[in-house]
This record gives C-alpha cells, sequence and structure tokens, in this order.
C-alpha cells in the first residue's frame, strides 16, 4: 500500500520537474496543485514508512534516519529554487505522510488560509544560520586576563608568596578566571547574536549542538538562525565575515550559512 510523503508546500509555480528523488531513491518527486498553491510530494510504501516503522529504526537504524533526512532536505532545497531564485516554501517535519491524495487535498484546503498567511510572511526572506565555536580557550582567557585588572593584580600577589602559600592562591585565583571566561562568552554571545540580528525581520537562538553531532573537537557556543529580506543578505554576510576576522582574535569562530528552508520561521 502507497501514501504520499509530503516534504513542502509553496505557491503554485511553473518551475522545472524534479531531478531529485524521493524519500526511497526510486520514485519521482512531483506537485499536486491545490487552488493557488503546490504540494512537493512523492509516493512511498507505507509499511516501509509508517510512523511505527521511523519510531523503530530511530532506535535500531540511525543511519537509515540520517540518509532518509539528507533525502528529505535535498528535495526540500530543490524545491526553494527556480531560475537562480529563492522560492518561499514552508517544509514539512521528517516523515510527514498523508495516505492519499483526498487526504492530502482535506489537510491545504482546512489550512489553506494559515498557510498563505505564513507563505506571505515569508516572501522574499531567508533563513540564514551562524554557528560560533570556542575554537581556542586558551587564547581566549589571555585576552580575558589581559583586561581584567582584578585578576593581574592577584598575579602580581601570587608572585611574591611563599611557594606553599601560592599554591593555594593559585587554585583560588584558577577558579575566578574559569568564572570570569564563562561570563565574557555569555557577553559576547549575546553581543553576536544581536549585531546579527540588526540585519533580519526576526531571528532566533537554537538549542547548542554537542560535539556528535557536529563532528567538531571544539565546543559550540552559539546557534542561530535569522530570517532576512534579500536586500540585507549581502549585508548579513559582509558583517559575519567582519566579526568572525575580530572573534579570531579572542580564539573564536564564526560560521554562517543558507539559504536554508525556513524551519525556525514557519511554526
Amino acid at each position: 500500500m502507497e501514501g504520499l510523503y509530503l516534504y513542502c508546500i509553496r505557491k503554485r509555480t511553473d518551475a522545472p520537474s524534479f531531478s531529485t528523488k524521493g524519500i526511497d531513491e526510486q520514485r519521482e518527486v512531483f506537485v499536486m496543485p491545490f487552488r493557488e498553491l503546490e504540494a512537493v510530494v512523492s509516493e512511498v510504501s507505507l509499511e516501509e514508512f509508517a510512523t511505527e516503522e521511523i519510531q523503530k529504526k530511530a532506535q535500531e537504524d540511525l543511519n537509515w534516519i540520517k540518509e532518509k533526512a539528507v533525502a528529505h532536505e535535498e528535495v526540500i532545497e530543490e524545491a526553494m529554487k527556480k531560475n537562480n531564485k529563492i522560492l518561499s516554501v514552508i517544509p514539512m517535519r521528517f516523515g510527514t505522510i498523508l495516505k492519499d491524495k483526498i487526504r492530502l487535498e482535506d489537510t491545504l484546503n482546512k489550512d489553506y488560509s494559515k498557510i498563505r498567511e505564513v507563505l506571505n510572511r515569508i516572501r522574499g526572506k531567508q533563513e540564514w544560520s551562524l554557528k560560533v565555536y570556542l575554537k581556542d580557550r586558551k587564547k581566549f582567557e589571555q585576552t580575558v586576563k589581559e583586561k581584567n585588572e582584578a585578576i593581574k593584580e592577584k598575579e602580581k600577589e601570587i608572585a611574591v608568596l611563599d611557594e606553599g602559600v601560592a599554591f593555594f592562591m593559585e587554585e583560588e585565583l584558577k577558579e575566578v578566571i574559569s568564572r570570569e571566561v564563562d561570563k565574557e562568552l555569555n557577553n559576547i554571545v549575546e553581543i553576536l547574536f544581536e549585531n546579527l540580528g540588526k540585519q533580519a525581520v526576526v531571528s532566533v537562538k537554537s538549542k547548542i549542538l554537542g560535539k556528535e553531532l557536529t563532528g567538531r573537537r571544539e565546543p559550540m557556543i552559539l546557534n542561530a538562525a535569522y530570517l532576512i529580506s534579500e536586500e540585507k543578505i549581502e549585508d548579513f554576510k559582509k558583517e559575519a565575515k567582519r566579526l568572525n576576522q575580530e572573534m579570531k582574535e579572542r580564539g573564536l569562530n564564526l560560521e554562517y550559512s543558507g539559504p536554508w528552508p525556513p524551519y525556525n520561521f514557519v511554526s
């Protein structure tokens, strides 16, 4: 038995047919028009993609989930592109499946006004992401120590103490430095988030990703998304590059990327 896997919804367009295969890597991706909208779908086996089966795979076969999530994302990214322009789309969550065309049309009809409102709200805008990593903590710590008069005074006091007394004072100082470093990192995260937010219509902080997901050795300290008007994209990129150069000297690394499906701004 087959159903319809729904990738995204967009306004009706004469964009060319899809070159990307569906999430099952076999069937074609196509659009199903509905009034002024069209749904981007492909047929899938309901046995293979049933909710219970996907939940089971999530526990037993993470590679299958990763491969299908990439396929899901690739279709949406193709649906966003037309003649070097970015189309507004409402991306669906991974695993959104309707049993047949009638169920799909019922869903589109029920939420028609809301879908149109969201598409109008994001029209002419793109989602971009910013991720900030603490690449060199020692370097960052040094910049904090150089600007903190209390720490410098404490270091001078310790330098003239007997070795035994100095040991305990140094341990206390390490704790103070660690707290000051964390405090300064929080300050910088807020400054970076707000500075780049000036180029955006709206911005949100996302969950910090662990090293097992980023595949990097350095920790992530900011994961943010920005919805930006097309005419402001170059300003955003220019400001991100400027801030990255500035932060490199302090041991931080900024990475921006986009455009992405506007997952963070269509709920």
